[in-house]
Order: structure tokens, then C-alpha cells, then sequence
């Protein structure tokens, strides 16, 4: 069964966006591509932080992640080749859907005093990043078992050439935008 976001995107975003754009083949219309959770960990931290901020990562997105190692070594921030510094889920299909729907719907909106992220996150060709300041909005973390606050990236890939249709295609998949003031 595909999901909930994937059968909106279909139905609706697919024809309002041809039917805006006149695009003549249906691979013209931008769609996501997929979805790129990172935790970067501070390498100066105990070295159980890099495992629990993989279980946590695992938690959120249902997936296992891969762990980053370090590729050089770096005597000021105390850190050496092959040392785990970080861990990463890449989401494609179904569970971008549904990783995608469940951060719209619900976890975005447990951020405190949020009134949307910002427009201006792209980079150019069509992709958006944003931080997360910390993993507990997510609801699967249970908060008593968390040992430290951590942070994460997650940047959605699109097909949109340029930013301003990945924006829109955002927008009309109900990703939550600040208004310009």
C-alpha cells in the first residue's frame, strides 16, 4: 500500500502542476527524489555518543543508519582517521513518503513557538535544508531514555531544476513555510 502523501502527490500535485506549467511530458514535473538524515557528533564526546545517536536516528526514521568516519586526522579538534563522528539515513520511496508525512503532520509542529521555516533554505538547484535543534519533537524518542540533546540536518532532494518550482512543489505537498513579513 503506497502512501498517504504519495497517493495527495499523485492526485493532486501532479495535475495542478502541469496544468501550471503546461509541461508536456510527465518526467518535466519535479518530484523528491529523497530524503538525507545526518547527525553529526562531536568527536570530543564519550565514545557510546556516536551508537546512541544511531539508535535515536534509527527511532526516527525506521531505517538503520550508517555510521561517518572521519577521513583525516585533525590534532586541534582532536580527531583521527577512521574515528566514527556521525550517522546518516538516506530515505527514497515509500519511506520518504512516509517519513515526509509524519514530519509535516506532526513533528514540525511540536517545535516550540514555530511559525514556519524560512524560504530562503535552498541551494540553488532545487534542494532544501534544514536543522532540527534537538531529536525530542520527534515523538518515537522516548524522553526519559535520552542521555544528551542532539541536533540533526535533513535536507530533501528534488528534481526541480531551480528553486522556485522545488518551493512550489513543497508548498503544495503542505510543507510548512514562514510568510514573508
Amino acid at each position: 500500500m503506497k502512501a498517504r502523501l504519495y497517493n495527495k502527490y499523485v492526485s493532486d500535485v501532479v495535475p495542478s502542476l502541469k496544468e501550471k506549467h503546461n509541461y508536456s511530458n510527465p518526467h518535466q514535473i519535479p518530484h523528491m527524489v529523497k530524503i538525507v538524515v545526518n547527525m553529526g557528533v562531536s568527536a570530543s564526546l564519550e565514545k557510546n555518543a556516536v551508537e546512541d545517536a544511531a539508535r535515536d536516528l534509527g527511532l526516527i526514521t525506521g531505517r538503520k543508519p550508517a555510521i561517518s568516519k572521519s577521513r583525516h586526522n585533525i590534532a586541534n579538534f582532536k580527531l583521527r582517521l577512521g574515528q566514527p563522528i556521525g550517522c546518516r539515513v538516506i530515505l527514497r520511496k515509500d519511506a520518504m513518503y512516509e517519513f515526509f508525512d509524519r514530519l509535516v503532520s506532526v513533528t514540525l509542529l511540536r517545535i516550540r513557538d514555530f511559525r514556519g521555516l524560512s524560504p530562503r533554505k535552498f541551494d540553488g538547484r532545487g534542494n532544501y535544508t534544514f536543522g532540527v535543534a534537538d531529536q525530542t519533537i520527534f515523538p518515537e524518542i522516548d524522553l526519559d531514555k535520552i542521555k544528551r540533546q542532539q541536533g540533526m540536518d535533513i535536507t530533501i532532494v528534488t528534481s526541480a531544476g531551480n528553486d522556485a518550482a522545488a518551493l512550489e512543489l513543497l508548498k503544495s505537498m503542505g510543507f510548512p513555510f514562514a510568510e514573508a513579513k
